[in-house]
């Protein structure tokens, strides 16, 4: 299992994706689930991807693949005219690669499933985020659903809903995030450090914007601790409540 939430604010996209795969519970490891593209002035493309491993990293490399290759070598995911024409080439290849890992062929509740939340900005078009599903087919985010989630998404989704706004700031939706994060990992132990974060601005075309942040991580704990005591403290505020 895993947590990636893609979000758009008015002023561009926020990322964040957790790095731990399990194969039972006495077999956690550490493994990237984000993966970005970009070229000046052209494109930025990121990548996040939950459930089965070596589907997610047959479709990566796939997709890497193909981009590097001779030119001939289509389809190619920096090729592509549109955000919604690589949203339909992603789900191309992880439906292709579903399909050949699968003896039966590909069904959504099959061993092989996973799916991937795709976002980024394509010049001439408006940063976006997808959600992508294992039959290959796709949703694209909205005014009314400005976040998409993927991987074990239940815990960490009342905290979004409340707390969103289109207008808050970079710094303060990473905070949100890492809150919505905190309340994942301490609820599920299939999801867990470290955590990748990437801020895109609208029209910068770059992904530069990325940080790792471990366990460890100052500001990550402050915000893990507040967050409980904001709680505690906000409980002893409300009203009395008899049974």
């Amino acid at each position: 299992m895993t947590y990636c939430v893609g979000m758009r604010l008015n002023r561009g996209l926020v990322l964040m994706s957790d790095t731990r795969t399990s194969a039972g519970v006495d077999n956690f490891s550490v493994s990237k689930k984000m993966f970005t593209w970009a070229s000046p002035n052209e494109y930025a493309i990121t990548i996040m991807t939950a459930g089965n491993l070596a589907t997610t990293q047959a479709m990566i490399s796939l997709l890497e693949e193909r981009s590097k290759t001779a030119e001939e070598r289509d389809p190619s995911i920096l090729r592509q005219p549109t955000m919604f024409q690589v949203a339909r080439l992603v789900g191309a290849t992880l439906k292709e690669v579903i399909a050949g890992s699968s003896p039966n062929g590909q069904t959504s509740d099959d061993q092989f499933r996973a799916s991937v939340i795709l976002a980024g900005q394509i010049a001439g078009g408006r940063p976006t985020v997808f959600l992508i599903y294992p039959e290959g087919n796709f949703i694209e985010i909205t005014d009314d659903t400005p976040f998409f989630q993927i991987g074990e998404t239940k815990y960490g989704k009342p905290i979004l809903v409340r707390a969103y706004d289109a207008d808050m700031t970079f710094d303060d939706a990473v905070k949100l995030l890492l809150v919505s994060f905190d309340s994942t990992i301490k609820s599920n132990l299939s999801v867990g450090m470290p955590i990748d974060v990437l801020v895109y601005e609208n029209d910068a075309f770059d992904v530069g914007r990325q940080k790792r942040v471990e366990a460890t991580d100052e500001v990550f704990q402050k915000i893990s601790t507040g967050w409980s005591k904001a709680l505690k403290d906000a409980f002893q505020e409300l009203p009395r409540y008899t049974v």
